[in-house]
């Protein structure tokens, strides 16, 4: 299994236990957490803690299945794929928390912008390269605007730069810095177990009623664009360059 699901009390656990490709977003990686999503909105719990296994929480799409395949299809079908997961954390009727530890980059940027709560610990860091191979965070930025301040977005969307949990929270893409998050997370969902499932649901809904409506007005129009770019000339270039470890042509 790419996700572990359990729950505990009132409190379901998925974890991302992919480590061989740091957690990328994998098909089977994502229906398994779509699947665990809705076994925790059918069971009698107050909360979701979504973690990982090894160092990185998530490194993003699992690109090493677009072999063999039409490049703008896979283009098309990652960037649905991604959509699709992200509103199914804004619209659970239970909080979601992210608990990491661990690297984060591309789409694991946009999980922690979908969760409810994000508690990072010391090990973490966190950037925004996709300019860096040729493309964007046109999905993600569906998450991430309505959490990153418009100064913060503006550098770490450009400049490609590398992170602290310190930072990460100065700037609202994370909710605290935790020296034990296992802890930290403890007292979360301790304090959110108190709440009625009606309570969480309503309150939860007033938090995520305008990222949705924003959500919904520009996915269709950036799912697109990420599949154009993904397929553009350019991303060919940055990818195969990342790939061979040397600069891309433009640099």
């Amino acid at each position: 299994m790419s996700v572990d699901y359990a729950v505990e009390g009132r409190v379901a656990r998925l974890t991302l236990n992919s480590p061989h490709n740091h957690n990328a977003l994998s098909t089977a990686l994502v229906e398994q957490l779509h699947q665990g999503f809705a076994d925790a909105a059918a069971a009698d719990v107050r909360a979701v803690v979504l973690g990982h296994t090894g160092t990185t929480f998530c490194a993003g799409a699992d690109l090493s299945e677009a072999a063999g395949r039409d490049p703008g299809d896979v283009a098309v079908d990652r960037a649905r794929e991604m959509t699709r997961l992200l509103r199914a954390i804004l619209e659970l009727p239970v909080p979601v928390i992210a608990a990491v530890d661990g690297h984060v980059r591309a789409g694991g940027m946009g999980l922690l912008g979908a969760c409810d709560i994000a508690v990072a610990g010391p090990s973490s860091t966190f950037a925004l390269t996709e300019a860096r191979i040729g493309v964007a965070p046109s999905i993600i930025s569906l998450t991430l605007l309505p959490r990153l301040s418009a100064r913060a977005a503006g550098r770490y969307f450009l400049t490609g730069e590398k992170f602290g949990p310190a930072e990460a929270a100065d700037i609202g893409l994370i909710t605290m810095a935790a020296d034990d998050v296992g802890t930290t997370v403890a007292g979360l969902t301790a304090n959110i177990a108190k709440a009625s499932p009606q309570g969480l649901a309503v309150s939860k809904a007033l938090t995520t009623a305008a990222v949705l409506a924003d959500f919904d007005a520009h996915a269709e129009r950036l799912t697109e664009q990420s599949a154009r770019l993904f397929v553009s000339d350019e991303a060919r270039e940055g990818m195969l360059a990342f790939l061979q470890k040397r600069q891309p042509s433009w640099a």
